[in-house]
């Protein structure tokens, strides 16, 4: 009886001669999905020294290895290129329902390179069971993306999904998102692969969506089905029982903590703390539910977490979903935006405009810091989106460039960046393992990458602290389990072998992690990165904050290096559960 891999395919998109080849995936690559495969592919496939917008630069949609299976939250997505806003290799990743629906149907990687010579046109392609064609997609031209998705879904069947980019895209803005349609019965555009500028590679290839019908096709199955489906079972009552708690408000939910951390950033990082941060804290977002409507639900299906909030306006009406915590620290501390409500707007614009809420956050933080707005100035910060970005002004592209841009342009001194990516909400100045991950990581400052939520460590211990995480997390991204989920190196391990009908160890599944690693830093070597690259904002280095400024990023240069050096595990390493 054959496996559900046998027939495994990579869709090859060559937007250059606008042609479509399906192939056949590599049995080598067997155990490899999401953001794993995508660095192989980035490795053999793009010329790292490309200019990231021009042709030579490769995107690839990539679901994760449990992605199509009956797992528990397992259907993300990973979408990675050169990034243009850092000039590495970058990985986005995605919920909603794209990557279960490609994996259904047997689609390990979507492959799209080249550009086309007419650069007025746009695409979309349309995926099925067996089919990829493109197809003209000029009439979205300009489109938002909740009123591109709903047109395009308009007709088709009820299981289709949408990856899609908004303006900020098309017109390849460093800060540009690739939206995912969730699983909510409007399909929604409200999960975002949003870091890096990966919607600007998508809207260089002049590529608006890509449309995915899995038509009836189940889930994966795997060789021994008995023993799957038993821990399958396991891991989810343990789950629900003992681990759900953690997440069961959402990320929005740990605001008072990360303040109390001093790691709730306030006015472009001029200080830890903000004195107002009740007011952004998600308990505001739930206690709305009672008479707006709202709730908690699962961003695709299939999944037990339900982390992600749904927001109404005051007149009851959907706005936008999911509020999260860097969102209402970016956008909303970071620019001393004191009001949730504030910024479910512009979470919703970003959203509309297919933008990286973090990236523009910090962007409107160092155009306020620089004198270009008051600080707080909500309805001002709306404008720069609706108005000025969505319009294409100079002022909106500098936006939509991201902070490094909009600082340069401004000439201001506090930029807070590292390879040219701004800062998350969790800071590395308080969290030292944290911030060594965003020096070492080839993405740079990408909390994704791996968070270390931990001020008492430093040295050596933050050196294996962030390097363990970093690894573990890069499993995380390349299985397709939400990192909410918390699948240890052991338990992804237990998932892996009964579905492949083969012992699986957890030596193999902490390699795959730490290949990926190796394979993103060998891409960045080749761009022409070195160790002065692995560096912090002087800003973070020099101003300190909390109590009498004594938090600064003083770890050392060799401390850094030592992060790209396997280190001894430690006695927990395969007990370890991503974070991000």
């Amino acid at each position: 009886m054959g496996q559900a891999w046998d027939n495994d395919k990579t869709i090859h998109v060559d937007m250059s001669t606008l042609k479509v080849t399906i192939k056949d995936f590599r049995e080598e690559w067997k155990l490899l999905g999401g953001r794993a495969l995508s660095a192989k592919v980035m490795l053999e496939e793009c010329n790292p020294k490309c200019d990231p917008l021009g042709p030579e630069n490769v995107l690839v949609f990539a679901p994760g290895t449990m992605s199509g299976t009956s797992a528990p939250t397992s259907g993300r997505i990973s979408m990675g290129c050169k990034s243009p806003l850092t000039g590495g290799i970058k990985e986005a990743n995605a919920g909603g329902n794209p990557g279960q629906d490609l994996m259904k149907i047997g689609y390990r990687a979507v492959i799209v390179t080249g550009q086309p010579a007419d650069r007025d046109k746009l695409w979309g392609l349309r995926v099925s069971d067996g089919s990829a064609e493109l197809v003209d997609a000029t009439e979205y031209k300009g489109m938002w993306n909740y009123a591109c998705c709903e047109k395009l879904l308009d007709g088709e069947s009820d299981k289709a999904s949408v990856i899609s980019i908004g303006p900020a895209g098309e017109m390849m803005l460093k800060g540009a998102s690739i939206a995912c349609t969730d699983s909510d019965k409007d399909r929604r555009p409200a999960r975002q692969a949003a870091r890096g500028g990966v919607g600007a590679v998508m809207g260089s290839k002049c590529l608006k969506w890509v449309l995915v019908d899995p038509g009836k096709k189940a889930t994966r199955k795997p060789v021994d089905r008995k023993a799957y489906a038993q821990y399958n079972k396991d891991f989810s009552k343990d789950y629900l029982s003992s681990r759900h708690s953690n997440f069961k408000y959402g990320t929005s939910a740990v605001v008072p903590a990360a303040n109390m951390l001093h790691t709730f950033p306030y006015k472009n990082r001029v200080e830890g703390r903000n004195p107002e941060f009740e007011k952004l804290d998600g308990a505001r977002i739930r206690e709305s539910f009672e008479s707006r409507g709202g709730e908690m639900h699962n961003c695709m299906t299939g999944c037990i977490v339900q982390c992600s909030n749904v927001v109404h306006d005051a007149d009851g009406n959907y706005l936008t979903s999911a509020l999260e915590f860097e969102t209402l620290t970016l956008l909303g501390s970071c620019c001393a935006i004191n009001n949730w409500e504030d910024v479910a707007d512009l979470d919703r614009l970003c959203d509309e405009l297919g933008l990286d809420t973090i990236e523009t956050g910090a962007a409107i933080a160092v155009y306020m810091d620089s004198g270009g707005m008051s600080w707080g100035d909500a309805e001002g910060a709306k404008d720069l989106l609706r108005k000025e970005l969505a319009s294409g002004s100079e002022l909106g592209k500098n936006i939509g460039h991201g902070a490094l841009a909009i600082g340069t342009e401004r000439k201001h001194h506090r930029i807070p960046v590292a390879k040219g990516q701004a800062m998350p909400a969790w800071d590395p100045r308080p969290l030292k393992a944290t911030g060594i991950t965003y020096a070492s990581s080839a993405m740079g400052a990408d909390h994704t990458a791996g968070l270390v939520i931990d001020p008492k460590i430093s040295g050596d211990e933050a050196v294996i602290a962030s390097q363990e995480i970093q690894i573990v997390n890069a499993i995380c991204d390349s299985t397709g389990f939400c990192m909410f989920l918390g699948p240890t190196i052991d338990e992804t391990r237990q998932f892996f072998t009964p579905f492949f009908g083969e012992e699986i160890t957890s030596e193999q599944i902490a390699d795959i992690g730490w290949q990926c690693l190796e394979d993103e830093w060998a891409f960045n070597d080749a761009a022409g990165f070195t160790v002065a690259d692995d560096d912090m904002a002087d800003c973070l280095k020099d101003e300190g904050i909390g109590p009498d400024q004594m938090y600064k990023f003083d770890v050392s240069d060799d401390l850094i290096a030592k992060a790209k050096i396997r280190q001894p595990n430690t006695e927990g390493f395969y007990s370890k559960s991503p974070a991000g």
